[in-house]
């Protein structure tokens, strides 16, 4: 008889994350926005003061390309459909307006978080709560507690540290499944010359996007995003370090399924969920990467708003750097 093969089982986020560091209660009972707590005026005014050379990037892939728009498996891609344009007034039947005005309308069709976005900080969940507490039950039928919302109202504004993972280790992109960790970020961040200080805002560089397209939906076989990948240190250390806000070039921020333990998404919960750190999702960086590597500048003014949806779980943004 042949002995059947031994499996490890996948530990509950209860349990992989229960001494886990917590910021609920830090900011009051009903906060809603968690670590942008951190970034206040005093971070705002040190990051206006990067701003040396005047030059603009803005971070959000665009809507629709025809080359496709990479999303999470089980999401469909935005559906733009022109509404009016000049051949709507080929009828007799077009509206009519004093002076002959014509113009062209269009809708979209679309998941909030179906390209460049935030997310709310009660986009992901276990045990029944969510950010700072709230019960999971207020999410149903749309977020009543800790949406995008707030985060929309407040805005994001701060220095932001650019860490460019996939020239570090010499490729064009991370591989399927390749992890760092904030060891590597520290190395990185050294090798670039720049410093990672407390209250920053983190923009992680893996160029792994590229592959969906030149792979096209080959790109989803065996879907595993290279990534931050979970420890206790590394939660500490976003703890220790008070960073409010974790931007990367790729769907869903970290490593999709942990190497070492199978759980899917820990740093969700580990850093969304338990402290309160915004997480942005799917930023183009090319230009902004390319840029550093050439004029050797990795910080500056990072400013971003994602779009007001009322009970949103999450929101396309078109974050705004400056050098």
């Amino acid at each position: 008889m042949t002995a059947e093969p031994e499996t490890t089982a996948v530990p509950s986020l209860d349990d992989l994350l229960a001494d886990s560091p917590s910021n609920w209660g830090k900011w009051g009972d009903d906060d809603e926005v968690g670590s942008l707590n951190y970034l206040g005026p005093e971070q705002v005014l040190a990051a206006v003061g990067l701003v040396r050379q005047g030059k603009v990037f803005t971070l959000q892939r665009l809507i629709g390309d025809p080359k496709g728009d990479p999303v999470w498996p089980g999401r469909t891609p935005a559906e733009r459909t022109q509404i009016l344009d000049e051949s709507t007034w080929d009828s007799p039947d077009a509206p009519q307006y004093p002076g002959g005005l014509h113009y062209a309308d269009d809708k979209i069709n679309a998941f909030l978080q179906g390209s460049t976005q935030y997310d709310g900080l009660g986009h992901v969940w276990y045990g029944g709560k969510i950010w700072n507490g709230f019960d999971a039950r207020t999410t149903v039928g749309g977020l009543d507690k800790a949406s995008v919302e707030p985060i929309a109202q407040r805005g994001v504004v701060g220095r932001y540290v650019l860490l460019d993972m996939a020239r570090f280790r010499g490729k064009p992109t991370l591989d399927k499944g390749e992890t760092f960790t904030h060891q590597d970020l520290l190395e990185c961040a050294a090798a670039q010359g720049v410093e990672i200080r407390k209250r920053d805002i983190l923009v992680l560089r893996t160029n792994f996007l590229q592959l969906f397209f030149e792979q096209g939906e080959a790109f989803y076989e065996g879907f595993n995003e290279p990534g931050l990948v979970y420890s206790p240190e590394l939660v500490q250390w976003f703890q220790d370090m008070e960073i409010p806000n974790l931007v990367t070039d790729t769907i869903a921020n970290e490593v999709t399924t942990d190497p070492n333990n199978g759980v899917a998404l820990v740093l969700h919960n580990a850093l969304m969920r338990n402290l309160g750190v915004t997480l942005t999702e799917i930023a183009d960086l090319e230009a902004l990467a390319d840029d550093s590597a050439e004029d050797g500048q990795y910080e500056g003014l990072y400013v971003a708003a994602p779009l007001k949806v009322h009970k949103g779980s999450g929101s396309p943004v078109n974050p705004v750097v400056l050098k």
